[in-house]
């Protein structure tokens, strides 16, 4: 896809909706130029999606990148995706359209992750994360949410779960961390091995190997997909960012809060899971007090991209249930 082409459509797709606080057409609000390797379908469609907001926050205005796909159903609670660490919102781009087809569904790039603007926070830890993720809800979908987060972004749900129960009305984890222990990389993240740690994540045959662990089915790492995986390391700041979250521990506290979770919860997770293993599975199923455990066969750490019309069912089915009720 050539990057005038791109450009065009992009406009073209997402114009009619940005106006005021959503309107931002400068330069260091688009995709990088990379973005013109992308080649499968699902993949040039979210880039063509992607659409700015300008977040307020206690520190600052942060402009937020994320995508919005389906209608607003006046039963069915809107869907708001969390990705992982060192990701970005194209990790929900099968995902997206089959939601889409039931409800309004929604993508948010993390603070200090994805496309957003990692200059307003000078420190990216779960705290200002929490901020930003509740800022986006309250300012831009305005009214509560089903919330989806895949490994570190299932984290980033329980926190925000816990901590305003109003705002999610159904809660979804996918191989989500929340009793794992925080980023192991942590320990060197000081001068100057911080930067050569990031360094070593930015390698694409590092990257490349860590999506290998992820899928079980290894066909799937394609171009396209190491293509989707590193887009957002070319935005302004990255290292930066990567170093300032790692250095705070991550979701390692989170353990004594799982049981407070009141929303009725979903967990999916792939059996095959070699990054975070399968026993949290189990454990979630047991410390949440409405829980439901759904194993997904033949299937590692993403099923959101390798299993993703099952995926897709067993949400959509989740959410019609407990809307029902």
């Amino acid at each position: 896809m050539e990057l005038e082409d791109f450009n065009q459509a992009h406009i073209n797709q997402t114009g009619a909706h940005q106006t005021g606080a959503h309107q931002q057409n400068d330069v260091s609000r688009r995709l990088p130029q990379a973005v013109i390797g992308l080649s499968e379908e699902t993949s040039v469609a979210i880039a063509q999606r992607v659409q700015w907001a300008d977040i307020q926050l206690p520190f600052g205005s942060v402009a937020t990148s994320y995508v919005c796909q389906g209608k607003a159903q006046a039963n069915t609670p809107p869907i708001l995706c969390l990705h992982g660490f060192d990701s970005s919102l194209f990790e929900f781009r099968r995902l997206l359209p089959l939601l889409a087809k039931h409800t309004q569904v929604w993508a948010v790039d993390l603070l200090g992750f994805g496309f957003c603007d990692r200059t307003a926070a000078r420190h990216i830890t779960p705290t200002t994360i929490k901020q930003h993720l509740l800022a986006f809800c309250e300012q831009i979908i305005a009214q509560p949410v089903v919330l989806v987060g895949a490994s570190m972004g299932g984290g980033v749900a329980i926190d925000a779960t816990v901590s305003h129960p109003k705002t999610v009305k159904q809660l979804v984890l996918i191989d989500a961390v929340g009793f794992a222990a925080g980023p192991a990389i942590g320990k060197i993240m000081f001068p100057p091995l911080d930067k050569w740690a990031t360094n070593f994540l930015r390698n694409p045959g590092v990257r490349r190997k860590i999506s290998e662990k992820a899928y079980y089915n290894k066909s799937l790492v394609t171009p396209d997909a190491e293509c989707c995986a590193a887009l957002h390391l070319l935005m302004p700041q990255w290292q930066e960012a990567l170093i300032s979250f790692t250095k705070s521990g991550g979701y390692n506290f989170l353990s004594p809060k799982i049981p407070q979770i009141t929303p009725p919860t979903l967990v999916l997770w792939g059996q095959q899971d070699n990054i975070l293993g399968t026993k949290d599975a189990a454990r979630f199923a047991a410390s949440v007090p409405d829980c439901k455990l759904i194993w997904l066969e033949q299937c590692g750490h993403v099923p959101h991209l390798e299993k993703p019309e099952e995926t897709a069912q067993h949400i959509a089915e989740f959410v019609e249930l407990h809307t029902a009720i």
